[in-house]
């Protein structure tokens, strides 16, 4: 008797749903017939079952084939996954994101607001402290004009005392010279009579050769 033994690999490839590829590799071995006559019904079995080893394969890939998220059989998963993320979702918008903006506008509100307040604050002690200048200024020129015309006043006043006082000064001493001069006019003149009695004495003396008394020289100078 003689006995052959051939292994024969039948290796079947195909690619499934997510689009990998696959193989089946059936370990078949094909025994050769110990017995002669009986390789026919050997390789027929063989045959047989690579035929079912490949419809399986087509079956799966046919059943797995397609977009996953159009196979129903997913569907409920997504759905529940989907309101969970959007429950999430707005749970951190309203307990997170939203009062943090919020806040964040009304912190932006109330720092606008307050400083609208302080510019107009400002606007308004700008306000009164222009008109205050305006009304300082305005006093410190009616003061200004005032002591200008006190200072001309007072200027007029002491220069028409000067004034005065000088003109007293000129008429003493006016009075003063004339009576100087009347005193010595006056003396002039008895100084003259004297000198008239003694020019009188002397050509009545040469004249006449006598001397003249005094009391005919002052009777003669008298009518004079």
């Amino acid at each position: 008797m003689t006995a052959a033994t051939s292994p024969e690999a039948i290796t079947t490839e195909g690619t499934d749903a997510s689009g990998a590829s696959f193989s089946a590799n059936p370990s078949v071995t094909t025994v050769a017939t110990l017995v002669p006559g009986t390789n026919e019904a050997v390789t027929h079995d063989v045959h047989a079952t690579t035929t079912e080893t490949v419809a399986a394969g087509e079956h799966h890939e046919a059943s797995e084939g397609g977009l996953p998220q159009l196979n129903t059989d997913h569907w409920a998963g997504q759905i529940v996954w989907l309101v969970f993320i959007f429950a999430v979702f707005l749970l951190l918008m309203s307990k997170v994101f939203v009062p943090r903006i919020r806040k964040v506008i009304d912190t932006r509100g109330a720092t606008i607001a307050e400083d609208l307040a302080n510019a107009r604050a400002n606007r308004d002690e700008a306000e009164a402290q222009a008109k205050q200048a305006a009304a300082e200024t305005a006093e410190a020129h009616a003061a200004a004009r005032k002591l200008a015309a006190e200072a001309v006043a007072r200027s007029n006043a002491e220069v028409a005392a000067a004034t005065a006082a000088e003109d007293e000064k000129l008429g003493k001493r006016l009075a003063e010279a004339e009576a100087r001069i009347r005193s010595a006019r006056d003396e002039a003149m008895g100084h003259v009579a004297d000198i008239a009695s003694e020019t009188a004495s002397l050509l009545v003396e040469k004249l006449t050769g006598k001397a003249a008394t005094a009391a005919a020289l002052k009777s003669a100078l008298g009518k004079v």
